[in-house]
């Protein structure tokens, strides 16, 4: 693995990325009718196209168009269309502003669905909420989606950082005891909610922490910082880019931990697709990318998209395959794709009748149910998202091993639970009529 050593200079260049009572809403008419005629509803997101973190997260918009697209050609909703208008801001939280302010005042939208990134989304939340705009499954796991009292419009998605952190560090206290850990993360928000997670449960066994600047391209202080303290499994909170390039700096140095990654770092597809881009010209051109990756434990609370007999993976392939052929399909796709079939399953249960408050009422009257593989929270007092995740292996070559079970808790102290769900096959699920 010395001939690494050429190569991961080249893919950090290549791989810049960065991380990833209702309020005043104006008169009632107003409200409840923007964005909504006799056969649309317009629906906005803000989301990385272009720019650094493009990478991996541009899959996101695709995968919900896909499913918008299929939805419409369907009948769609109630006699509606969804006309899902995508802005690009770079995950930049000026970008966002400019962005959320055409979606709101120029295409008048209905909602807010899954505006992306910790930074940008907080740039926007305030006035989403101050004008009484649904701001629905944000994609970040920041905890601050979920603040009902402060943000009665603003609902999270994913599972939070601390409760995917706390999952991880149970099951690696259990299953690597006696190992050291080393933590690299983003010097953000996922810092601070991560550790609240990983201490609960191996305070006794970090040896390292290593932060990165998402917008400098360089982790090899980081990675040689890692290995120096001895470091036996390397828990990396990164975006998929950074993920991708601590490894290869890693075996650029002949450092070989048990590397972990979350659900939003661990998109295998994406990784393998940058590193192999990346590789052309260099000395690792000859090294098959998913090797880098090979045992990466990851976790998830969406079925990924290497599970190729899960009902709902085999449903979303047959969407992508129709109509968003000639893109990556990846678990940042699946991600999208979840988000569109949850604000469906919502409009279908609201009825015709369709306005804001309506759209809230029906979101909070019930726990929903789909692809996703733990229960969904979105009540009066909790909008959190999804409860828990399951951990898994990457294995080249092969359909990853499900090493635990999903399990739930709760962002503070609580126990990591087993739970029953009845989990519906896409049959099961109206998404149009």
């Amino acid at each position: 693995m010395r001939a690494l050593r050429l190569f991961a200079p080249v893919l950090a260049v290549a791989l810049i990325a960065t991380g990833c009572g209702l309020g005043d809403g104006g008169s009632e008419s107003d409200t409840n009718t923007q964005g909504v005629t006799d056969d649309a509803v317009v629906i906005g997101t803000h989301q990385p196209l272009t720019g650094p973190a493009s990478p991996g997260f541009r899959n996101v918009s695709t995968g919900a168009r896909a499913v918008f697209d299929y939805i419409n050609e369907n009948g769609g909703i109630h006699g509606r269309r969804i006309d899902y208008q995508v802005q690009d801001d770079s995950f930049d939280p000026a970008q966002t502003m400019e962005a959320t302010d055409a979606l709101v005042e120029e295409h008048e939208i209905f909602a807010m669905l899954g505006g992306l990134g910790t930074p940008t989304h907080e740039a926007v939340i305030d006035e989403l909420n101050e004008q009484g705009i649904p701001d629905l499954f944000v994609s970040s796991g920041t905890l601050q989606w979920d603040q009902p009292s402060v943000y009665p419009y603003s609902y999270g998605f994913q599972v939070d950082y601390t409760k995917e952190t706390k999952i991880q560090a149970q099951y690696l206290a259990e299953n690597y005891s006696g190992e050291d850990v080393g933590l690299l993360y983003q010097n953000d928000d996922v810092g601070p909610s991560t550790h609240a997670g990983m201490e609960q449960y191996l305070i006794d066994d970090i040896v390292t922490y290593e932060s990165y600047d998402p917008r400098v391209p360089e982790l090899a202080g980081q990675v040689a910082g890692l290995k120096s303290s001895g470091a036996d499994v390397a828990v990396c909170s990164c975006m998929p880019s950074y993920l991708a390039l601590a490894i290869t700096e890693a075996a650029s140095i002949g450092y070989e931990p048990q590397w972990v990654s979350p659900s939003w770092g661990g998109d295998v597809e994406v990784i393998t697709e940058l590193i192999e881009e990346n590789a052309e010209g260099t000395p690792a051109e000859d090294v098959p990318p998913d090797t880098f990756l090979d045992g990466l434990i990851i976790t998830s609370f969406l079925p990924m998209v290497g599970q190729t007999d899960d009902p709902w993976i085999e449903f979303f392939q047959e969407i992508h395959d129709e109509y968003n052929s000639g893109t990556l399909f990846a678990d940042t796709t699946v991600y999208g794709m979840v988000q569109a079939v949850l604000f469906a399953q919502v409009l279908m249960e609201v009825g015709p009748d369709l306005g804001r408050e309506e759209l809230i009422r029906t979101l909070e009257s019930q726990e929903w149910q789909g692809p996703g593989l733990v229960p969904f929270r979105a009540s009066e007092n909790d909008h959190s998202g999804y409860a828990g995740v399951m951990v898994a292996q990457h294995n080249a070559g092969g359909q990853p091993e499900v090493l635990q079970e999903p399990m739930i808790t709760d962002s503070d102290g609580g126990e990591i639970m087993d739970f029953e769900m009845e989990r519906p096959a896409p049959e099961d699920v109206e998404l149009f009529n």
